[in-house]
């Protein structure tokens, strides 16, 4: 599998974002950025680790600047896959954000909460289980068309668990066999880095929406460390 999920049209959108985010930028954050020489799409590689795009991803999202010049806020959240040989724990969104959708488990952090204890606490409180180790495998950053508000996604990987799955008033968890995954059901980004955390492989992305079923635009990139 190719260490970066994104096509070639994708790249050339996000070398625009950082030229005019450089622009607008006089605290100096991005300091430079050129055009390298992008290989094709038939290329084995689009970006070498410890690229710049490494960088943006990991840098304090109050600096980050959206395209008119708007500050774009950011949300701290956290997101739990449970996995088993063979199989993934999801649960049904019942209420509030993603109604509708398979997903993992998480929620905001709180104020004074650790992005690991916060992802403990909504594991507990959507399906009842606990944990005693947890692997932190992505960090993804959610941009939505016409919200100021970056959502930043921290997500983890549990391989054991204490407990049983159980109903609670947001979730309503369920098996699946890792080929029966319902991607059909899921954020339409699910189906690109669920291969990686399965696989135990560490990544950072970037996706920007037009409300919640179309993306605009897309990276996401394997590394070495979180």
């Amino acid at each position: 599998m190719l260490s970066v999920v994104a096509c070639w049209e994708c790249s050339i959108l996000v070398i625009e974002l950082l030229e005019l985010l450089n622009s607008l930028s006089g605290s100096g954050y991005v300091t430079s950025v050129r055009q390298t020489h992008l290989p094709h799409p038939s290329s084995p590689s689009v970006r070498p680790p410890g690229s710049r795009l490494q960088e943006q991803l990991r840098s304090p999202p109050h600096r980050i600047q959206a395209v008119k010049g708007q500050m774009l806020t950011s949300k701290l959240l956290t997101l739990v896959m449970v996995v088993q040989p063979g199989k993934v724990l999801l649960g049904m969104k019942k209420r509030g954000f993603g109604a509708g959708r398979w997903n993992g488990f998480g929620g905001k952090v709180q104020s004074g909460e650790s992005i690991e204890d916060a992802a403990r606490r909504e594991l507990l409180e959507e399906s009842g289980l606990t944990v005693d180790t947890l692997e932190k495998v992505g960090n993804i950053k959610f941009e939505f068309v016409g919200d100021t508000e970056l959502l930043d996604v921290h997500i983890f990987r549990a391989d054991s668990y204490n407990g049983e799955p159980t109903e609670s008033e947001e979730m309503k968890p369920q098996w699946f066999e890792c080929h029966q995954i319902p991607f059909s059901q899921m954020w339409p980004d699910d189906v690109l880095w669920f291969p990686l955390m399965l696989q135990k492989k560490k990544f950072l992305g970037y996706f920007k929406f037009q409300g919640h079923d179309v993306i605009l635009s897309q990276t996401l990139e394997e590394v070495k460390e979180l």
